[in-house]
Order: C-alpha cells, then sequence, then structure tokens
C-alpha cells in the first residue's frame, strides 16, 4: 500500500475532490499540489498543500523532493493538472498550443520520470494518469486538445509496460463530461482564439453552443467526485485496471466512435454541429 500520493492539480475540481477522496483513508497522506499554493484549501486531516507548476522544472524537483525527503518515495503520482485549448488548428496561435502541451502532456511525463527512480527504490508505486474520452475521439475545434490526450493514451500505454518489471502500476482515467470549470476555461480560449470575422465563426458558435448544452445536460455531464472514486480505485487496488472510462455517456460515446469508424463518425458530427 502506498503512504504517501502526490496530486497535480488539486485547487479545485477533479484534483481538489481526489484528493479528499484519499485523505480518508488513515493510510495515506495527501500531498494536494497547485501552481499557486493559496488556492489551495486548507490543509486537513492527511492533506497536506504543496506548491507545484508542471510547467516549471525547479518546481517539480522540489515538490518530489520534499515527499521524498518524508516517505522515502512518492508512493503514487496523480497527473491531474490540464486544461483545454480550444480553436481551430488553423487559427490557434501556436504559443498557445505550446503551453498546451507542456501542462497536458510535458509536465506529467517530467513527473513520471521525477517520481520512478523513487518508486525503484522502494519496490513498487502507482502512476494514475487524468486523460479523457477526447484521447479516444475528437470533437471539432478541440484538435490540439485531444491531440494532448492522445499524447496521454500512449505514453501511459508505453510507461505501463516498461514500470512493471520494478512493481509499478500505471492506470489511465479517462473521464467524460465532468462539470469543473473546464468548460468555462474552454469555452475562453475559444472565444480568444479568432475573431467575429474568422471563416470558421459559424462552426465555433455551434461548437461554443454545444458544449455549454451538454455540460448542463443531467445525462451527460456529472460531477468531479465520479472521478475521484474511480482515481481512489485506480491508487488503492490491489490489481487495478489500465484503463477507467468514467460516466456512461462516455462509455457510449467511446465504443460508438470505435464501431461507427471515420466517415460515419464525421456524419455523426455534422448531425450535432451543423453543416457549418
Amino acid at each position: 500500500m502506498t503512504a504517501s500520493v502526490l496530486i497535480t492539480g488539486a485547487s479545485s475540481g477533479i484534483g481538489r475532490a481526489t484528493a479528499r477522496h484519499l485523505a480518508r483513508r488513515e493510510d495515506l497522506t495527501v500531498y494536494a499540489t497547485a501552481r499557486r499554493p493559496e488556492t489551495l484549501e486548507p490543509a486537513g486531516p492527511g492533506i497536506h498543500p504543496l506548491a507545484l507548476d508542471v510547467t516549471d522544472e525547479e518546481s517539480m524537483r522540489a515538490a518530489v523532493k520534499h515527499i521524498e525527503e518524508r516517505h522515502g518515495s512518492v508512493g503514487a503520482l496523480v497527473n491531474n493538472a490540464g486544461y483545454g485549448q480550444y480553436g481551430t488548428v488553423e487559427e490557434t496561435d501556436m504559443q498557445a498550443v505550446r503551453r498546451q502541451f507542456e501542462t497536458n502532456v510535458f509536465g506529467p511525463a517530467r513527473l513520471a520520470q521525477l517520481v520512478l527512480p523513487g518508486m525503484r527504490r522502494a519496490g513498487g508505486g502507482r502512476i494514475v494518469n487524468i486523460g479523457s474520452m477526447g484521447g479516444r475521439l475528437v470533437f471539432p475545434v478541440g484538435g490540439y486538445y485531444h491531440a494532448s490526450k492522445y499524447a496521454v493514451e500512449a505514453l501511459s500505454d508505453a510507461l505501463r509496460f516498461e514500470a512493471a518489471p520494478f512493481g509499478v502500476k500505471v492506470s489511465l482515467v479517462e473521464p467524460g463530461l465532468i462539470r469543473t470549470g473546464f468548460e468555462d476555461t474552454a469555452s475562453g480560449t475559444l472565444a480568444d482564439s479568432a475573431g467575429d470575422d474568422s471563416v470558421y465563426a459559424a462552426l465555433n458558435e455551434a461548437v461554443g453552443r454545444r458544449m455549454a448544452d451538454s455540460y448542463r445536460s443531467r445525462l451527460l455531464a456529472v460531477g468531479p467526485d465520479a472521478v475521484a472514486t474511480v482515481v481512489k480505485r485506480a491508487v488503492t487496488a490491489r490489481r487495478p485496471r489500465t484503463r477507467y472510462v468514467v460516466t456512461p455517456a462516455a462509455v457510449a460515446l467511446v465504443h460508438t466512435r470505435r464501431l461507427l469508424g471515420g466517415r460515419a463518425f464525421d456524419a455523426y458530427l455534422r448531425l450535432q454541429f451543423g453543416k457549418v
């Protein structure tokens, strides 16, 4: 059983809910981290706030060192920090794309590199990467966000095989629509990506409208506790699954994409967003 858990992006949403769920276990010490530690909740039983910016090398090194000095190793790493950069492939600024990948891909990969030596010395550990159903299918105007989550899929699959001989188990959690404020950030980046005179204005409007409707739907979207419960299982189960798809709607969409193939799924998207 792991003694220490490092959670990134724990100031709100899935990260905060996960910290609360894991802290209920008396055998775990949870390190809830965020780029700005003042945004974290005050320390509670079993929860320790810690500064960590997944885009800053020294910050990541310092956080891992802090935990290893107290526990010998990071028992479990939950790579949760991330956000959605929305906009068309043509019009999204490449600096914004680079920031997306620094946060969603390179940060989690670097943290895995930093915790693995300690996990090997300890004879085991857990790495839980928060991906998305968006790593299994793509909606228009989210190409760069989806690309980052496809990358997390690939890294998780490779790492799972590579780390297994050392007793390190790797799981990928793929949430569907979760009410966390993600949609507000995504909508904001979409609005900033192009002006009203964009050739993609009608598509951007359709996607923004559909996104808002979907997150309001009780059938399609759920709260972050649904994901936190699954992450807790991945961290504590004796034999965690390689993948966990969260929400019935996400399961249905992932299987629909797999069964329909590319052309048929494109036709499905045209029904959703219109012929724009």
